[in-house]
């Protein structure tokens, strides 16, 4: 099987890369393909999370197994051939390329084929757009809650104003119950 996956970089402009694959490669060669796509170097960590068809970030599947632990079974890209993960049409996947610089890319398999002909792929069929010089800033998850409560802090500030904190009911000048 050939899949058709669609490449998206989570940007406000269009940036956009088709790319045909064999099912049968794994989430490296997708890696090394969506490298080459967008002009990295190659040098930096990247992921791959799985997704559901929200585009919420799962599991993650790293490049290489970086953890300390010498006992731990951490299954890398190499691990999983994309007839692994992709079962069907708009199956998608998050991919994430330098963890400095955050360049996320939304990846979705558009289209399942069979061609009898032998193909040079991995092979880019569509390109869109190009990548900024600079990634774009990521706002997570954690900057949107503490927004929300700013509004709620400045009730409590209130009652820190005065000398007992706010709390001067049923208390005299000693500290004492009346």
């Amino acid at each position: 099987m050939i899949y058709k996956v669609r490449v998206i970089a989570d940007l406000e402009e269009d940036v956009i890369r088709d790319i045909a694959i064999r099912s049968t490669a794994n989430l490296e060669d997708l890696h090394n393909t969506i490298v080459n796509a967008f002009d990295f170097d190659g040098s930096e960590m990247a992921s791959f999370y799985l997704s559901d068809k929200e585009w919420n970030q799962g599991d993650e599947i790293p490049l290489d197994d970086v953890s300390d632990d010498a006992d731990s079974e951490v299954k890398t890209m190499s691990d999983y051939q994309l007839a692994d993960l992709f079962k069907e049409q708009n199956d998608k996947l998050i991919y994430v390329y330098d963890f400095y610089l955050m360049w996320t890319f939304l990846i979705e398999l558009i289209e399942i084929t069979t061609y009898n002909k032998e193909r040079d792929l991995p092979k880019i069929l569509y390109s869109l757009g190009n990548l900024p010089q600079d990634a774009p800033e990521k706002e997570f998850e954690g900057e949107k809650i503490e927004e929300g409560f700013e509004e709620y802090n400045d009730d409590f500030d209130d009652d820190l104003d005065d000398d007992e904190g706010g709390y001067t009911e049923n208390f005299d000048d000693e500290y004492n119950f009346n």
